[in-house]
């Protein structure tokens, strides 16, 4: 089974990649942006039976640091 994990900052967390995004696109002209957060995205491939529980437990204790992060779990097939 294809798994995506979808890793975003929590609000009110400071984002400094964000920030340095947001000030080159503005350098190029683009005023229109508002705002920038940076996040990450893995992909896996797990066993079909793989539960819901343990694609949990994955992230809580290794792909996202949930002081500062939030995470989804996306099933692709």
């Amino acid at each position: 089974m294809k798994v995506q994990v979808h890793v975003s900052l929590k609000p009110g967390v400071l984002d400094p990649q964000g920030r340095a995004i947001h000030h080159a696109l503005e350098g190029l002209g683009f005023d229109g942006v508002a705002d920038v957060r940076v996040g990450r995205e893995i992909a896996l491939e797990v066993a079909d039976d793989t539960s819901d529980e343990a694609l949990d437990e994955m992230c809580r204790k290794l792909l996202a640091n949930t002081v500062i992060e939030n995470y989804r779990v996306e099933k692709l097939s």
